[in-house]
């Protein structure tokens, strides 16, 4: 059985051990998750925890124990969708020091770098919440088109149509600003 098939029975189970487990297990995903979605580092920590607090309050909502992953971030969603909704008007924080994770570029510091990873910072938070989401699911969060799919709650179907508008709208904005 995998780890998280065990770690969701035993959350169903009320067991107060694996809720802290799912909190050490995922809270930096999380935490990093509703940074890219533009949240400024106070309320990222406040709707991560919210997250993990809702989560716990809705377990019984799982029904496929390796969905795990999946479930917990569509309720990260879900909790950054109402936040923005609250919010109405305000702009998205910046997303600094923020990894965009290029394994083929790690460790290169030059400035023309950190200049376009800059700029691609910049394009992704103007992007619709909905395609920001795409995007930062799967290629900031590095979740699978089924796993991301399954977290915006969508058909991977829209995912990859959200993927590919996102995507056109990002090289239109490093594009205009060359």
């Amino acid at each position: 059985m995998s780890r998280s098939r065990s770690l969701a029975r035993r959350l169903r189970a009320g067991d107060k051990d694996a809720a802290d487990e799912l909190v050490d297990r995922y809270a930096d995903q999380v935490y990093l998750f509703m940074r890219r979605l533009g949240h400024g580092h106070q309320t990222s920590e406040d709707l991560a925890q919210e997250t993990f607090l809702s989560a716990w309050r809705h377990i019984g909502q799982l029904r496929d124990d390796g969905a795990l992953n999946g479930w917990l971030y569509r309720i990260a969603g879900n909790v950054s969708r109402v936040y923005w909704r609250r919010q109405k008007g305000r702009r998205p924080h910046d997303m600094e020091d923020l990894d965009v994770a290029d394994p083929a570029v790690a460790g290169h510091a030059a400035a023309g770098h950190d200049e376009e990873l800059e700029r691609l910072r910049e394009a992704v938070e103007t992007l619709p919440w909905k395609l920001r989401q795409a995007v930062v699911l799967h290629y900031m969060q590095h979740l699978t088109i089924s796993e991301a799919a399954q977290a915006a709650g969508i058909r991977e179907g829209t995912l990859k149509s959200r993927l590919s508008r996102g995507l056109e709208a990002l090289r239109r904005a490093l594009a205009d600003g060359r």
